[in-house]
């Protein structure tokens, strides 16, 4: 096995450890009438009846192994996940939408979640399933706009160079759904969010823009986002006014924490990158490499990610006490400003980079790919590259820098070799990117 093969197997260990069905069975067990998820104790015997909800790309997987547990004591459900990640459900009715833009699909999951929220009442329990890509998956938008403005809104964010964090601010003050508002139809019916994070920090509020539970961003903070990526200009003009009116009181602000809405709340984590990340590490034991796990935090524009992994690379390489070979793990998230015309997504982008500065530093060989096995909108999870991609490119007359400056990884790679293909991986939990030093 050469190190590029070993990159793939180190990273598959890690989307193994992730897959919804070993996170649900986790967290949740059913003995006689009492439901257990995580610390949360329920006896269905006084519950009349449970609603299943949720929306990202481990949604539906995560319903499948919820239904093998509840089986029919489910009365309804509905959950929206991205294209090529369903799951056939007996309970639960599932629906494919569009990723990283809303279509039609994801304005139609909204309205269907709301019907069943506002169905439940205090007799029930409602068990939301949220995972990344849920902000894409369940849209709607202001009554003085269109789908196709929120469209445009999210075509302009994704490609602005804002973090996740940033984009859903803006998404969440132009919905009636995320930001907690689902809660406020949920309510006066109990419910649990389990949550499979995608996000920096696992903040609760960002996995899918938090349809279910507090938010204390504000209009204020999403217009700022606008006016910091330069978008005010190119957003379309009844959203922006939507914001600066929400700023001035006109529209409701998301409920915040300490709202009574969430009173009979509760939120469990189901899984993480560093869940993968340290899974990926005994992969990485167990064929014999010293193993560090850098950070879960990588984030910033993809240069400078890269920049950072360059330094930690050159810091182990030159440190004689660390027996080799190695491998650095990192996970996290970064963000790509296009201004080319190519193909491609963050990893394969910053594979490309990482190729071109360790052209000249033998024995390093560098995976970066997406754990949902999308990356940007490619089939592609991601690359692997190593200190002769460079050179054998340009032994084919293909020149990495002409690709790189037209963001255009992804026919880099098709042409090259290096492409990481998993197919939907039904999971989610950000980027990996695996270092093996020889």
């Amino acid at each position: 096995m050469n190190n590029n093969e070993l990159a793939e197997k180190i990273f598959l260990a890690g989307i193994r450890s992730v897959l919804p069905g070993r996170l649900i069975e986790n967290i949740f067990s059913l003995k006689g009438s009492v439901l257990r998820i995580g610390h949360l104790s329920y006896d269905l015997a006084s519950i009349k009846n449970v609603y299943i909800l949720g929306a990202g790309k481990a949604s539906a997987a995560m319903a499948h192994y919820v239904e093998y547990i509840l089986d029919d004591r489910i009365k309804d459900g509905f959950i929206v996940t991205k294209y090529g990640f369903y799951c056939k459900l007996r309970y639960i009715r599932v629906v494919e939408a569009g990723h990283p833009e809303p279509d039609v699909n994801s304005f139609r999951a909204s309205d269907e979640i709301l019907h069943i929220a506002d169905m439940a009442d205090e007799n029930d329990l409602v068990i939301c399933l949220w995972s990344g890509g849920g902000s894409s998956l369940l849209a709607d938008y202001p009554v003085v706009s269109s789908p196709e403005d929120v469209i445009c809104m999210y075509k302009l964010l994704v490609k602005s160079g804002a973090d996740i964090r940033e984009m859903n601010t803006v998404r969440k003050h132009l919905s009636g759904v995320k930001g907690g508002f689902l809660a406020k139809h949920i309510c006066p019916a109990p419910f649990v969010s389990i949550l499979l994070s995608d996000v920096i920090g696992d903040h609760p509020d960002i996995i899918a823009s938090g349809p279910a539970v507090p938010d204390d961003t504000t209009f204020a903070d999403a217009l700022r986002v606008l006016e910091d990526y330069n978008l005010i200009s190119e957003a379309p003009e009844r959203l922006v006014n939507y914001i600066v009116e929400g700023k001035e009181g006109k529209w409701p602000e998301t409920p915040e924490t300490g709202n009574p809405v969430f009173n009979n709340s509760a939120v469990l984590l189901a899984g993480s990158n560093r869940t993968a990340l340290q899974a990926a590490r005994s992969e990485a034991e167990e064929k014999g490499l010293t193993t560090f796990i850098i950070t879960s935090e990588l984030c910033g524009e993809v240069s400078d990610a890269c920049s950072s992994i360059m330094d930690t690379i050159q810091e182990y390489l030159k440190n004689d006490n660390i027996k080799k070979p190695l491998c650095l793990l990192f996970g996290g998230e970064t963000t790509v400003k296009v201004t080319g015309k190519g193909s491609g997504g963050r990893n394969q982008h910053l594979a490309l980079s990482a190729a071109m500065k360790l052209k000249d530093i033998p024995g390093v060989t560098m995976l970066a790919a997406g754990t949902d096995g999308n990356d940007g909108p490619t089939d592609m999870a991601g690359a692997v590259i190593d200190s002769d991609t460079v050179k054998n490119a340009l032994a084919i007359n293909i020149n990495p820098e002409s690709y790189f400056f037209d963001f255009d990884s992804y026919n880099f790679f098709k042409l090259t070799g290096g492409h990481i293909h998993t197919g939907p991986t039904m999971t989610n939990v950000m980027d990996m990117i695996v270092v093996i030093i020889s």
